[in-house]
């Protein structure tokens, strides 16, 4: 299979077409190969416009969703960005050509070791894989210009907010598991000022979702 074929139908046919208007993410899609960030097995099917399942109930999310997030996440070459949910690697590899810097967080230590194995062969030298537990972010790096999730989330919790930069933007899917399956999300961007967090929906959105960031269960009569 010609993957650079494929990469530029994906951003002609999926990315281009759908609003997605950044020409620096647009380029940074068109150069980094999407196949090297999913199993062996699925290779052939890297670019196809849906989630790719990369094992331990893992999903590398659909191109059009990742280059909308990533648009709408607004990132300067100046910006540190935490993205957090990495996999394999695929956003952080994204976020290295159009920001200054970026830290992928993995629970997952095979995930986290092969992410960054794959960096270290692309040439990738602004990506630091870190493994740990999604919900604390990453501290030590904080605060974060932009802090991008790998999939969706039913909540955020106060320590990533707490970790946000002032001005800063968080990216995320927002769904709701009490739905009915198969229901929309929302693509959702919250900017911090000071103390306040803005909140704003920008586009329908379903992805699977990483369940660490699933909402705690209320009593209900």
């Amino acid at each position: 299979m010609n993957y650079k074929v494929a990469r530029q139908n994906m951003v002609e046919n999926q990315i281009r077409p759908n609003r997605v208007t950044d020409d620096r993410v647009i380029n940074a899609m068109a150069s980094i190969p999407r196949e090297r960030f999913v199993p062996e097995r699925v290779e052939d099917v890297a670019y196809g416009d849906k989630a790719i399942c990369i094992g331990d109930d893992r999903y590398l999310m659909a191109p059009l969703l990742c280059a909308q997030l990533l648009q709408e996440a607004k990132i300067s070459t100046n910006d540190i960005v935490l993205n957090i949910g990495c996999g394999l690697g695929y956003s952080a590899a994204v976020l290295a050509l159009i920001s200054k810097a970026v830290v992928g967080i993995e629970v997952n230590p095979m995930l986290a070791k092969k992410a960054s194995s794959i960096m270290v062969e692309l040439g990738i030298d602004n990506v630091l894989i870190v493994e740990k537990k999604l919900l604390d972010g990453y501290l030590k790096q904080a605060p974060y210009d932009v802090i991008i999730f790998d999939g969706a989330i039913e909540e955020v919790p106060k320590k990533i907010i707490d970790q946000i930069a002032d001005r800063g933007r968080l990216v995320s899917v927002i769904s709701d598991s009490r739905k009915s399956e198969g229901s929309m999300g929302k693509g959702v961007v919250q900017t911090k000022f000071g103390d306040l967090i803005s909140s704003v929906d920008v586009f329908d959105a379903s992805t699977p979702s990483l369940s660490d960031f699933k909402r705690a269960k209320s009593f209900e009569f």
